[in-house]
């Protein structure tokens, strides 16, 4: 179709988008205001002082050789550095790749392998296993990527870590040397579709997914999680998401647009969380279920008042009711959402209606439970993915959670036919199992390997999770299925119990108790039939999501449920 008469398309009305023009603004608007701070060390930088850094860091890349597309790794922990290398490495026109700090040098050798770093950004906490990593690589015949040393105060100083192998340079000397320039002229994508970060998804294995995100998909997607977090101008935002997870969910970039304050941490516990609210002014925060499980089990000596409302955005798993109302008693707002690294992070928002204030607070939990609606880069379905039909809005009828729009992946570094799989038909195939209601709010019910199907009925574990926190004892829960002789498999939760309730828990008492308590509140067929207490608490990766994989073989190693057993239980 031809364009409208007189309509032309040029340099005065289109420029590729990207989320470093956010910078150029901060500095403008906001020069002295602070955009990064760390915690512990009490070190603050403005606007107008890290848009001179990121300059300089840029610079430097470029004269060390890095050209456009090139991939520059990051290995480190949610450090002021961090937000700098976000502007800096695209700035230089390279791809950010930013490692998953917990991993070992396996893993990470295997990875920076397979994205080809030419250079490594290495905090100095995580020195030794970047040392390891670089040693395998180079012992497998591959050219290792050239190691920057980020010399960042700890917040215990007995952790620091003085270089005990290779480093081929220092950050702040990158950072400050003469030939570094911030007249340093930006290397602006050509085409807003250029890459600007390779993301690895969690849970990788020796076949690595690397997804990447392209300049255009990290603007908008930086905008839609400004707007799904509330956030107005000048927030202070503590960092409690990893900045290696899907960029911070793109709020390392997204804080930019708003002239925010970056509030650095490289732990996040209860104690830090309350401390950096009370000092800093936090308004906005964000992580997985497990730091809002931190919050509201705080200990009376870990709490501090909360002068102001917080706003806290959680993705994963549903929140359990009882947690929400915890957190509204504690001065924290909770918001929903819902999304994967292959959608930049966040990408339903459980959107509140004002006509829901008057609801009860148990009414009010188990709607914000739910995973909502699309932002605005993109949009949502549930899908039978066998006929692409959608479900009916009935909050029954189970479909595969199905997402198309602009803040979905470029694809998968290198692997063309699993790119093609998950774009198939044109929509990205989540694998997460979910309903969706009558209003058009979708909830996830289970992800499509977790679910439990036990004599031909479908089980939600997250459902029966959700039954298990509504106990008073129980501080976390996760429920996988066991083989079973005669059903097939049944529900097997692990739970870790809250310290008082832990110390007067008699061995088989407790586990007894919660069978009891389940099958008195969901249909029997969906109460567990073995529970295990776990001392130590259940495995997480990084991001916090519990690792179920590891649940499952647990169960498993146990054996299957004998047939009679089973059968009693059943009735």
């Amino acid at each position: 179709m031809a364009a409208m008469e007189g309509a032309v398309l040029c340099a005065a009305n289109h420029a590729p988008l990207t989320p470093i023009t956010f910078l150029d603004r901060a500095a403008l608007v906001y020069p002295d205001r602070p955009a990064i701070v760390a915690s512990s060390s009490g070190l603050t930088r403005t606007w107008r002082e890290t848009r001179d850094r990121c300059l300089r860091l840029a610079a430097a890349l470029a004269a060390l050789g890095v050209h456009r597309h090139h991939v520059v790794a990051v290995f480190a922990q949610n450090i002021p550095a961090m937000c700098e290398l976000h502007f800096g490495i695209p700035m230089a026109g390279a791809v950010i790749c930013t490692l998953n700090s917990r991993l070992d040098a396996a893993m990470a050798s295997v990875l920076l392998r397979h994205s080809e770093a030419k250079l490594i950004f290495v905090d100095c906490a995580l020195l030794d296993v970047a040392h390891d990593a670089i040693r395998r690589i180079s012992q497998s015949g591959a050219t290792p990527p050239v190691l920057v040393l980020i010399s960042e105060l700890l917040d215990d100083p007995s952790d620091a870590k003085l270089p005990s192998g290779r480093v081929d340079y220092e950050y702040e000397h990158l950072v400050g040397n003469a030939g570094s320039s911030p007249e340093f002229a930006v290397r602006w994508p050509a085409d807003e579709n250029e890459p600007i970060a390779l993301n690895y998804t969690s849970g990788t294995t020796s076949r690595p997914k690397g997804v990447i995100y392209s300049h255009r998909g990290a603007y908008l997607n930086s905008l839609a999680a400004v707007l799904l977090n509330d956030m107005a101008s000048t927030p202070v935002y503590l960092w409690t998401v990893p900045m290696f997870h899907c960029n911070g969910w793109c709020m390392a970039w997204g804080v930019a647009a708003q002239g925010g304050t970056n509030v650095c941490v490289r732990r996040v516990t209860a104690a830090t969380i309350f401390d950096a609210v009370a000092r800093h002014g936090v308004t906005h925060m964000g992580g997985a279920p497990t730091v809002l499980s931190m919050i509201v089990n705080a200990t009376a000596e870990e709490q501090r008042p909360v002068a102001r409302r917080v706003t806290v955005m959680t993705g994963g798993a549903p929140p359990p009711p009882k947690v929400l109302h915890r957190m509204e008693e504690q001065g924290f707002l909770v918001i929903h959402s819902y999304g994967l690294t292959e959608t930049y992070g966040p990408a339903t928002v459980c959107t509140w209606r004002p006509e829901w204030d008057a609801l009860p607070a148990e009414e009010r939990a188990r709607i914000k439970s739910r995973q909502g609606v699309h932002h605005h880069g993109l949009e949502v379905d549930v899908k039978d993915p066998a006929t692409m039909r959608s479900v009916p809005r009935d909050g029954k009828t189970m479909g595969e959670v199905m997402l198309r729009g602009n803040t979905v992946m470029s694809g998968y570094y290198k692997d063309g036919a699993a790119t093609a799989e998950a774009l198939a038909g044109g929509w990205f195939r989540s694998g997460d199992l979910a309903v969706r209601h009558e209003d058009g709010y979708v909830k996830v019910l289970d992800r499509s390997k977790d679910i439990i199907i036990s004599g031909g009925e479908n089980i939600s574990t997250i459902e029966v999770e959700a039954a298990l926190f509504s106990h008073p004892a129980v501080e976390e829960a996760a429920v996988v299925g066991r083989p079973d002789e005669y059903w097939g498999e049944t529900p097997c939760a692990f739970v870790k119990l809250r310290p008082g309730a832990a110390a007067a828990a008699k061995a088989g008492v407790v586990e007894e108790e919660l069978m009891a308590y389940c099958r008195a509140r969901l249909p029997r067929y969906m109460a567990p039939r073995t529970v295990v207490v776990v001392e130590e608490g259940l495995p997480k990766t990084a991001t916090g999501k519990v690792q179920k994989f590891e649940l499952r073989a647990r169960a498993k190693a146990m054996g299957t449920v004998p047939a009679a057993k089973s059968k009693r239980s059943k009735l």
